[in-house]
């Protein structure tokens, strides 16, 4: 995964996602949703074999950054809960 900033401010974030399908920004975005300050999260791919998605986070308070970071962490908590249930079986 690469990430290439496209536009960022204070409670905006643009960034495009390269080498990421649906899968992914699926659950980034509604991850992102469990956060009360985030206003807008959604990404975009355009029609082609091409292009990469194009994600956009913005919050109401705080940092757009910060809040795509709490949401990687709490997906990386979620995964290893996962994984360790699954050792267990």
């Amino acid at each position: 995964m690469e990430l290439v900033s496209l536009e960022q401010s204070k409670n905006r974030l643009k960034f495009e996602l390269k080498g990421e399908d649906h899968s992914f920004c699926n659950i980034l975005k509604k991850e992102l949703w469990h956060d009360k300050n985030v206003e807008i999260s959604g990404y975009m791919v355009e029609p082609s074999l091409v292009s990469q998605p194009v994600f956009t986070v913005q919050v109401k308070s705080g940092e757009a950054k910060k809040a795509v970071l709490d949401a990687a962490d709490r997906l990386k908590k979620l995964t290893k809960d996962l994984r360790e249930q699954f050792k267990s079986l």
